[in-house]
């Protein structure tokens, strides 16, 4: 379990209701299992306390006498008595640092499996990462296209937006799924040129996300990817980060996240 953190309010009573329906998978692991628990999570580690599995745990941030954890620019497996070199961070090829927390799960697993390191490193140094999952679309005149449309909660929202450094246009909304939007309005100050808002969340962004930058609203995702655009350049960053559910526009993420590559090339071809 990566992390955790209030999602699908539209379908569960509480955030105290949707953690007991996340941690039903350890409690349905037996004794011979094990869990793969991101330390650096205080929820996710209460959680995974419910279950019978042995529990190995990996942390970026948190220094740990047994679990996988990053030494000098190495993803390292850690026992008491010995430490083994994984995979070097120079092999992930991800856009994003909090997908190492990713690779850190992956890499775990795989010890926990046997794999050897080099291996693992093989793997790593060739994945390029997933669609609709910070997914680099095009350089279109200077300005990078990003797609992650899966960012469908707040929190997988403000990881894409901390990922950028300054000139970022995040386009953000769709159908609201609960969560405190307020949330991203420190780190959109801290680097982000606009905010273009769309679907039915559109007044829910504007209303939690304007004191902090200025937000523009799209009537169409078309609309919203141009209007992106041109508040981007001449060197900055589109990043769909939707921070929301697609179902009000789209048939799900993903085609969600296509219609924005096809949006991208009409302006590749236009430009």
């Amino acid at each position: 379990m990566l992390n955790f953190s209030p999602d699908h309010l539209d379908r569960h009573p509480s955030v105290e209701a949707y953690a007991a329906a996340k941690g039903r998978i350890f409690e349905n692991q037996t004794a011979m299992d094990w869990s793969v628990i991101n330390a650096d999570d205080p929820a996710v580690l209460a959680l995974a306390r419910r279950g019978r599995a042995r529990t190995r745990l990996f942390s970026k941030e948190t220094a740990l006498a047994d679990g996988t954890v990053v030494e000098d620019g190495w993803i390292v497996d850690r026992r008491v008595d010995r430490a083994d070199r994984l995979v070097p961070l120079r092999a992930i090829h991800l856009l994003g640092p909090h997908l190492v927390n990713d690779v850190m799960a992956a890499a775990t697993v795989g010890a926990l499996a046997g794999a050897a390191p080099a291996a693992m490193t093989a793997a790593v140094e060739s994945f390029r990462g997933l669609e609709h999952a910070m997914e680099l679309v095009a350089d279109v005149g200077g300005v990078r296209f990003v797609n992650d449309s899966k960012a469908t909660n707040v929190e997988s929202a403000l990881r894409s937006i901390e990922s950028f450094d300054r000139d970022l246009v995040a386009i953000i909304g769709g159908k609201f799924k609960g969560g405190d939007l307020g949330l991203l309005r420190a780190p959109l100050q801290a680097r982000a040129k606009a905010v273009v808002a769309i679907g039915e969340a559109r007044p829910i962004v504007r209303k939690a996300l304007e004191s902090a930058l200025p937000v523009y609203e799209a009537e169409s995702f078309s609309e919203a990817i141009a209007r992106a655009y041109a508040l981007a350049q001449p060197s900055g960053v589109v990043l769909l980060a939707p921070a929301c559910a697609s179902f009000d526009m789209f048939r799900d993420y993903a085609e969600r996240g296509r219609s924005f590559k096809e949006e991208v090339r009409k302006l590749t071809a236009d430009s």
